[in-house]
């Protein structure tokens, strides 16, 4: 069986950040490990992405197709969607190869499996979750699948799923056949984010309000072995040259052990690479903080995400304003460059809040001053999705309704803050700004 996986448009334009599409390599590593012939394809690559499909489709004659959908939206505020380039890639291929069978998965796909394949008939199947075993045992069995776990099918009328189960052991984790798409092209590419994603871990057992990692990963929490992470590492690094790495995990230092543990192998074998990772601010120590920057983090991401007391809770995160200024404190004395990530306008914003917010902006740039490692504070209001509490909360309060479709972009941000956010930015822009150029605002 002839299989073509592709990535689907996950950016808005060939100028944005873009990453290697590690999902479609893994799982085509172990298809191919299976015995199908895979060919693999990521849109995001190409000036012409449709033509693009329509050139390989034709060329390559699968007979199946694998579609990933990663993203629905860019996120970050924005209200352009990512569907309609999902839904016209759907029914390009249906036109132009209608004896193929369509399969999608993906992380996208994942949040909205029923609506998505309500809406678009031409879909066969769908996988929700984890593909590694699911994607075979479906292959295995096209025409009478089984009760496969993530298994999205239609029954009549109707869409069914079956529950997925996160549970695939990282041990048994096959490193992405990099032969199959070669990092080359993803090298210079990007500005600012890495584009070369390295999976440590999987699952997230935070239970954040707005977050929906734990839906698409699991709860528990599942590593690497360290050593294999960075032979990975040391493989790219050595034969296709590239050197600077984004870590995948929803929080890259949980637990802090095998973090530090991939870190000291990075040492040990004297590894001239650089990386970044989302942090957990209270799981940083000053020795932690110093043994990352000596093993090549360029970047602390933190995503605190709320700017209060009050924003924390709302927000489940666990954690206290105090663990916020501390991880500050640390990572202030490094030679890296923090990014700061909150969530604006939380459920419960008011005066006190958002003068707490502003006194937490003023501590971490005071805590940055010296060095001037505070690369910048990103601000964004909550996307709403599915499922979620905050979803809950949204429609409690009647900031959504139970016909909104929260396929397309839709944020939290209610009245009478709904400015809130423009307002942090300029203030904070400000202090970044008057930062680097030496100069005291009044």
């Amino acid at each position: 069986m002839r299989i073509l996986l592709v990535q689907t448009p996950s950016v808005e334009s060939v100028t944005q950040e873009r990453v290697y599409p590690i999902g479609i390599v893994s799982l085509a590593t172990y298809l191919k490990k299976a015995g199908y012939d895979v060919g693999l394809l990521d849109m995001n690559l190409e000036a012409d992405q449709f033509g693009a499909l329509k050139e390989r489709l034709l060329d390559f004659q699968p007979d199946l197709v694998g579609l990933s959908l990663r993203n629905i939206d860019p996120l970050a505020n924005k209200t352009s969607s990512l569907i309609p380039p999902f839904i016209v890639t759907v029914r390009l291929v249906s036109a132009l190869l209608p004896k193929a069978r369509l399969v999608v998965g993906g992380t996208g796909f994942s949040l909205f499996p029923e609506r998505i394949m309500a809406e678009l008939p031409e879909i066969d199947y769908g996988i929700v979750g984890e593909g590694e075993k699911s994607y075979l045992a479906l292959l295995r069995s096209l025409d009478n699948p089984p009760m496969i776990p993530g298994l999205c099918y239609r029954k009549g009328e109707k869409i069914e799923r079956i529950p997925a189960i996160a549970d695939f052991d990282m041990r048994e984790y096959l490193v992405p056949d990099r032969s199959l798409l070669a990092p080359e092209l993803y090298t210079g590419i990007n500005q600012y984010a890495p584009s070369m994603g390295i999976e440590t871990s999987r699952g997230c057992p935070f239970q954040c309000t707005y977050c929906v990692y734990g839906r698409l990963q699991g709860e528990k929490l599942r590593c690497r072995e360290p050593r294999q992470v960075v032979d990975e590492l040391e493989f790219l690094y050595k034969e296709h040259s590239v050197q600077n790495f984004h870590f995948n995990a929803p929080v890259v230092n949980l637990p802090s052990e095998h973090l530090d543990e991939i870190c000291r192998e990075i040492l040990g074998r004297r590894l001239q690479i650089t990386w970044s990772g989302f942090f957990r601010e209270d799981l940083l120590n000053e020795e932690n903080v110093f043994l990352y920057e000596a093993a090549g983090c360029n970047c602390f991401s933190l995503s605190p995400d709320g700017l209060s007391q009050q924003a924390l809770d709302v927000l489940g995160k666990n954690m206290k304003i105090e663990d916020v200024i501390r991880a500050g404190e640390l990572t202030a004395q490094t030679d890296v460059c923090t990014m700061y990530h909150f969530l604006v306008n939380v459920p419960g914003e008011n005066s006190e809040t958002i003068k707490s917010g502003m006194e937490l902006l003023d501590r971490l740039y005071e805590l940055h001053a010296k060095k001037r490692n505070l690369g910048t504070v990103v601000l964004n209001n909550i996307r709403i999705f599915p499922g979620t509490p905050i979803e809950k909360i949204a429609l409690a309060q009647g900031v959504i309704s139970p016909h909104t479709d929260l396929i397309y972009p839709v944020y939290y941000n209610p009245q009478p803050y709904e400015m809130l956010r423009y307002q942090l930015e300029t203030y904070h822009l400000c202090k970044n700004v008057f930062m680097w150029q030496e100069v005291r605002l009044s």
